[in-house]
């Protein structure tokens, strides 16, 4: 973003097209799409910003890009931009997901289909790898930032602790330190 020219906020109609590109073109893995979209395409929020309403997306109950679509549409255009934001999302994978279910049903004991849908599985965990680089680049010059994503990280996936209980200890700390922080 220019720092002279700031973007002026999107339309109800600009936040339902965006997501509605985003559901449509991301089907099984919005998030670098969502990101790519809302930051560098359209230029609503610069990175740090994202990371953060992306930080509270994730704690919140829900899919994380359902809860950013209705957090960026209701940040800029309060209910009606968070109903658009999720309509957009929405309503096009929603169509695909059903017509999978069905192709899936009648022919789910054909290999090539399973073949098929196992690629698919590691195309979607390559998505998430790429996408959480992305979201810990701002982290790269925050030192306490970086070392609760990395002890959070750890956590769940070196010591194999619940979600639930990481995130109950984590994110208050992590509040604690930026609080302290910007004080």
């Amino acid at each position: 973003m220019a720092a002279s020219e700031p973007t002026p906020p999107p339309s109800v109609a600009a936040i339902f097209a965006g997501f509605f590109s985003v559901g449509i073109i991301g089907f099984g893995g919005v998030l670098p799409i969502t990101r790519r979209m809302i930051v560098e395409q359209r230029q609503w929020m610069n990175g740090k910003e994202f990371t953060d309403i992306l930080g509270l997306c994730q704690f919140l109950p829900g899919g994380n890009v359902i809860n950013l679509a209705a957090a960026v549409g209701h940040r800029f255009r309060g209910i009606p931009g968070a109903l658009a934001g999720l309509a957009g999302l929405m309503c096009a994978p929603m169509a695909i997901v059903i017509a999978l279910g069905l192709f899936y049903g009648h022919f789910q004991d054909e290999p090539l289909v399973r073949r098929a849908f196992a690629g698919l599985a590691a195309a979607a965990s390559g998505l998430i790898v790429a996408m959480a680089l992305k979201i810990a680049a701002p982290l790269r010059t925050d030192l306490l930032g970086g070392l609760v994503a990395l002890v959070t990280f750890a956590a769940i996936v070196w010591l194999r602790l619940p979600l639930l209980a990481t995130m109950a200890v984590m994110a208050p700390l992590g509040i604690a330190l930026a609080w302290r922080r910007a004080r």
